[in-house]
């Protein structure tokens, strides 16, 4: 008898000491919040997930790992949600993590791609990833997990927009243009001239296509914002920033489709009707050093992430719609790119 009881007591420790995120972490999966990509030193594979939970106001750190049992990789840059699945792309391991979207469990890790930045799905088993240092753009069969194809755009590619059966892909580096891809034949049928390095995009409530150009790396342009008619794929405004200084970034959208936000000095916000560039900053920057933003589609709560020195952990800033802040919490290392996940549940404040 005495031994059953050892054994008995035996399993109820090492199932408690088991690896179960939700102990190591204290993740909950059922929380509304964001996540976000710490993008790591460079070359040091540091990248990391982190959670923000509204249930707690907390952030989880380096989720991916202790789930999964190894590191996300070098350069996280940029995650998506698609149905049951989240889609995180590891820019310098040029690798996708595919996860399901709650318990964070590697589905499938997609390899061989080159330099991925950005993803876009353009039907229920098709996606376009975007390129840094390669002049084409991928498919993805997004049933089996395997890269089915590629464009060639002829130059890099950033940011990636899909608006009915056309996906908008800006090239950034050294670039002006918006090259337009028909994604029913995967044809690029179009091309539209922009400003220097077309740097972000976002689509408003009347598929209108905004894009912020930062003007080139050494300021050698005027940054300005553009906005596009996808029916005509012709340029309706032109919004020029008044010094050449200035080096806009990180383009956002409320959920309504109404309010743009970006970083500039600060967060800055502009009404999509609006006919000038906002002239004094939302949200001043101070100490800190605001990388990326992103805004609750609900609410319009304002994400800041405080990237600090670019070596020391970072913080995530919270700001409720009318920018008055909320908290500040530590993340990891560059805290970065910012994907929302909120339940039915979920409610505005």
């Amino acid at each position: 008898m005495k031994k059953l009881i050892f054994l008995f007591s035996f399993f109820i420790i090492a199932a408690s000491c088991s690896k179960d995120p939700d102990i190591i972490t204290g993740y909950n999966s059922s929380d509304n919040g964001v996540f976000i990509l710490n993008e790591g030193n460079f070359g040091g594979g540091t990248g990391s997930l982190s959670f923000y939970s509204y249930n707690s106001d907390t952030i989880y750190n380096n989720l991916f790992q202790d789930k999964n049992g190894w590191p996300l990789g070098d350069v996280a840059f940029s995650m998506v949600i698609h149905g049951e699945k989240a889609y995180i792309i590891v820019n310098n391991s040029g690798k996708i993590e595919v996860v399901d979207k709650n318990s964070l469990a590697s589905v499938a890790t997609i390899n061989g791609l080159n330099s991925p930045r950005n993803i876009s799905f353009t039907g229920d088993n098709k996606a376009y990833v975007t390129s840094m240092y390669s002049d084409s753009l991928a498919i993805l069969n997004t049933s089996s997990n395997t890269i089915s194809g590629y464009i060639n755009l002829k130059s890099s590619s950033e940011s990636i927009v899909t608006i009915g059966t056309k996906s908008y892909v800006a090239n950034w580096v050294g670039g002006n243009k918006i090259s337009v891809i028909n994604t029913l034949n995967d044809q690029v049928v179009d091309s539209i001239e922009v400003g220097i390095e077309p740097e972000s995009m976002v689509k408003d409530k009347n598929d209108k296509l905004w894009v912020l150009c930062n003007g080139g790396w050494m300021r050698q342009n005027f940054a300005e914002l553009d906005m596009i008619n996808p029916e005509m794929n012709e340029i309706e405004k032109r919004l020029i920033f008044p010094e050449i200084t200035d080096s806009p970034s990180c383009l956002q959208i409320d959920g309504a489709g109404e309010n743009l936000y970006y970083i500039d000095n600060g967060v800055r916000r502009m009404n999509t009707g609006g006919t000038s560039l906002p002239s004094t900053t939302m949200i001043p920057q101070t100490a800190q050093y605001f990388y990326k933003i992103g805004i609750n589609p609900v609410n319009s709560d304002i994400f800041i992430t405080d990237a600090v020195d670019y070596q020391q952990k970072g913080s995530i800033l919270r700001y409720d719609k009318d920018g008055n802040l909320i908290s500040n919490l530590k993340a990891d290392i560059i805290p970065a790119f910012l994907c929302f996940k909120l339940r039915d549940n979920f409610q505005a404040k």
